[in-house]
């Protein structure tokens, strides 16, 4: 057996013949290995997945479109929401805005969105708390419009906006409490029944009220100045009060009241004697009338013993009819055909030239007047000199 060995030689010969032989099958080598795999076979192509170029391409416009959808709907969103914030591009409008009293910050928003003054309410609420301006919203009639942007709409309906609806009201001389506050609804400044309650229960910071009770809203009868008054529309009606009063305390001064504290009255009486001057007066016999009144009640033991029998009172407790003979029977404190001296309080609210007559009566020694048919009062000293005057008066006969 012959030895097998490697011969270069051999294999140069091989090539050599391969080289001849154009159609010789090229042999492969390999580097080793036995797994049975035939390397000398053609190998087949990979199959690659590829991604078609029109479907990638597609993919690519659809993501780009969504982006520019979603930035454009964000766009207009944020637009349509500056727009709002902003008061831009609304319809003109104006409105007279009520915010009640005890009306809470929901409510409000809602009636704005009504208004058409905002159009989303989340935002506003948003903007509200975010510029701690929640709070600053008060009771009161504003008006409103559509340039107005959230910042403007929410200052318009504070305490101080210039925006707030304001009523001028004069207060005649004279005016009873319950007149007063008549008057006061009638002008929108508030309702009969809250100026009541606020009269009755809030205790108003003022030394000449310290010595009346709680609870009864004639308390403040007398103390509400008749003068000329700027209001807000739907005021709160203890500041609606206070003012009155504010008054009331700036008028009368603390040298009057120390005259008063010296005088053998209080200042409520003085004011209830000026209160039944001002119902009384025909306008230039203030120290007369306060005359009459003083002389009665420092000579009880006179013809009219102590009783001060004025119709005022009777108008006061009648519920402001005249008076008639009928009602000097009506049992009632402040009926001064029943109760000698003072009524209990004032019966109406005096302006300054009563309550000055008030403390400084003329020097008349009369203790009666009655109204002529030239409409003004004349006095007398004995009840023989008016009854001889009422009987030359046309405007008695027929009573």
């Amino acid at each position: 057996m012959q030895d097998s060995y490697y011969n270069p030689e051999d294999r140069r010969g091989e090539r050599r013949s391969r080289d001849r032989d154009p159609h010789a099958a090229p042999r492969r080598e390999h580097s080793g290995g036995s797994s049975g795999r035939d390397y000398d076979a053609p190998r087949r192509p990979r199959k690659r997945r590829r991604r078609s170029a029109g479907r990638t391409a597609a993919l690519v416009l659809l993501y780009v479109a969504a982006v520019i959808g979603v930035s454009i709907l964000l766009a207009c969103i944020g637009w349509t929401a500056a727009g709002d914030v902003l008061a831009l591009n609304k319809p003109e409008k104006s409105i007279t805005f009520t915010v009640a009293v005890d009306e809470d910050f929901d409510s409000v928003v809602d009636r704005l969105q009504e208004e058409g003054m905002i159009e989303y309410k989340f935002l506003f609420k948003i903007f509200a708390s975010i510029t701690h301006k929640k709070d600053v919203i008060t009771a009161g009639s504003y008006t409103l419009n559509t340039d107005m942007d959230y910042r403007a709409l929410l200052a318009g309906m504070s305490a101080n906006s210039a925006n707030r609806s304001a009523v001028t009201v004069t207060i005649p001389e004279g005016y009873n409490i319950d007149q007063i506050f008549a008057l006061l609804e009638e002008k929108g400044v508030s309702t009969v029944d809250k100026l009541r309650d606020a009269a009755a229960s809030h205790d108003y910071a003022f030394s000449f009220l310290q010595e009346i009770p709680l609870g009864d809203y004639k308390r403040l009868e007398g103390y509400l100045m008749p003068a000329t008054y700027d209001f807000y529309t739907n005021h709160d009606p203890v500041y609606a009060i206070n003012k009155l009063l504010v008054h009331f305390d700036s008028q009368v001064k603390d040298d009057f009241r120390k005259k008063v504290a010296e005088s053998d009255y209080t200042l409520r009486e003085i004011l209830t004697i000026a209160s039944l001057i001002e119902r009384e007066t025909t306008g230039e016999d203030r120290t007369d009338i306060s005359a009459v009144i003083h002389n009665r009640l420092k000579n009880p033991d006179a013809g009219t013993k102590g009783f001060l029998q004025i119709d005022a009172t009777l108008v006061y407790i009648n519920g402001g009819k005249e008076p008639t003979e009928a009602d000097r029977s009506i049992d009632s404190p402040y009926n001064t055909y029943l109760y000698k001296g003072l009524p209990p309080t004032p019966i109406a609210n005096p302006g300054m030239e009563s309550i000055v007559a008030a403390m400084n009566p003329s020097d008349s020694k009369d203790f009666y007047y009655a109204l002529g048919d030239d409409d003004t009062h004349h006095f007398f000293r004995t009840y023989d000199q008016l009854q001889k005057f009422i009987a030359s008066q046309d405007r008695y006969k027929n009573s």
